[in-house]
């Protein structure tokens, strides 16, 4: 059964542009959970712009949640992870000029550093995935760091089906890299950019287990509610 992991973050973007405790990431977060989501994903970014310290550690009170922790690979981030041991650590690449990740990581140019904090996550039993551009060679790399997990950043082909451009030949691309993880034993996940139609043609990839989605599901909860933007998304990504 695939899984949806429900990213909270511009909950957090709504609230802090007045600077208030409203609307509130541990009530969006209970709400997604009861209305299906499979896991909540939080990224708590270097600079705070969403998501803070405090919102980590009270969502992480939510009885039996299953929390995908977004993080930067530096040792402040692993040192935060450590502490609060979230079900799954995602590492992202950051940029602070951007206003959204804008690709995977750079796995070759920052394989020690990266390897070292997928270790000490994997010793503290805290499970690891690495956010990657669909590059069959960082898949490799990914696996010979010894990560558990994959998530294949999506924007691209998203922003092709979007501007209804031919997005072929970046299916395809994703297709064979999905496969090459789960030939590695590496779970495949899938984000980044996503709506009904992407999530409704990424869902025919077999390999890919969990699509996180958040943007998109927060925006059209201002239109149609949590409860039936989780629950479309559940029945288009069902198999």
């Amino acid at each position: 059964m695939k899984r949806l992991g429900v990213n909270i973050d511009h909950v957090a973007t709504l609230r802090n542009a007045r600077g208030e405790s409203h609307p509130s990431p541990l009530n969006a977060a209970k709400l997604a959970i009861k209305h299906g989501a499979d896991s909540i994903t939080i990224h708590l970014r270097e600079d705070r712009r969403h998501i803070k310290d405090s919102d980590l550690k009270e969502i992480k009170k939510i009885r039996g949640i299953t929390i995908n922790l977004e993080i930067a690979a530096n040792k402040e981030m692993l040192r935060i992870a450590l502490k609060n041991k979230p079900s799954f650590v995602c590492i992202v690449p950051e940029n602070r000029k951007e206003i959204t990740t804008e690709g995977g990581l750079n796995v070759k140019k920052n394989n020690k550093k990266i390897s070292m904090i997928v270790n000490r996550l994997n010793h503290n039993k805290i499970r690891t995935s690495l956010f990657v551009n669909p590059n069959l060679k960082d898949i490799k790399l990914a696996k010979k760091i010894g990560t558990k997990c994959i998530e294949i950043h999506t924007g691209k082909i998203s922003n092709k089906i979007k501007n209804k451009q031919n997005f072929v030949n970046d299916l395809e691309n994703i297709r064979k890299c999905a496969k090459l993880a789960n030939l590695l034993n590496l779970e495949v996940h899938a984000g980044h950019g996503m709506d009904y139609e992407t999530a409704k043609i990424l869902s025919k990839i077999k390999e890919i287990e969990e699509f996180n989605i958040g943007h998109f599901i927060i925006g059209e909860s201002i239109f149609n509610g949590l409860k039936y933007t989780i629950k479309k998304f559940k029945k288009i990504i069902k198999p």
